[in-house]
Formats: C-alpha cells, structure tokens, sequence
C-alpha cells in the first residue's frame, strides 16, 4: 500500500503542478466556470493556480506532504462552485465545448481527489 499511495503522490503532485500553470498560460479556459456571482475573476484564476502549483510542489516532499494535501483539499473545496456552475451553464459548457452530462460526470472526481488528498494526510 505504501508503493500505491507513494505512486499516486508522484502522479497527483505533478498534475496539480501542471494544471496550475495552466491557471497563467490558458486562464480563458479557467474564467469561463467563473461563476457570474464572483468578482475579481482573473485574480481568482490566477491565486488557484498560485496554490495549485504550490500544493502540488508541497504533497512531492515528505515534510511538507501532509501541510500541502490539507492545502489540497480546502482549494478543491474552493473551486467546487466552479464546477457546478460549469454543468449547470450552457455557456460554459460551450465554450469548453462540453456536454452538460460530461460536465455533470466531473463533478464526483472531486470528492475522490479531495479523498486522494486526505490518504496523503496519513503516514
């Protein structure tokens, strides 16, 4: 089990690295699941991108792990609202040029990256 969770640190770590650049280099795509009820849209882009980036630095390093999965888990709980507001907007979903069923299909990924996150939590 020890391999599985250090496997799955070293792919969940680079991922969040990844997709949090991406908040700098594609923030269009991000700011099209801005719910409309948000302000400062860019800013928010930009700062989940921040913490993605440095969360996903902090989970690769065993002294920082458990202080980076908690960090995780309160910025997927954060973006959630995103999410739902991408399968509830045809908007959205057209400027991801997505279905409504796939973003609906999404939105249980996070609570399993969220449990991910806690798994890293645990010695």
């Amino acid at each position: 089990m020890k391999y599985l969770k250090l496997i799955a640190i070293y792919f969940f770590g680079p991922a969040y690295i990844y997709i949090g650049i991406r908040h700098f280099t594609e923030p269009d795509f991000f700011l099209s699941i801005m719910p409309n009820y948000m302000s400062f849209h860019l800013e928010l882009v930009y700062l989940s991108g921040f913490f993605e980036i440095l969360f996903g630095i902090m989970i690769l390093f065993k002294k920082s792990r458990v202080l980076g999965a908690k960090g995780l888990i309160l910025l997927l709980i954060a973006v959630f609202p995103g999410n739902i507001y991408l399968a509830q907007s045809s908007l959205a979903q057209s400027l991801l040029d997505i279905t409504q069923e796939t973003a609906i299909i999404r939105l249980p990924f996070q609570g399993l990256f969220i449990l991910f996150a806690y798994w890293f939590t645990k010695k």
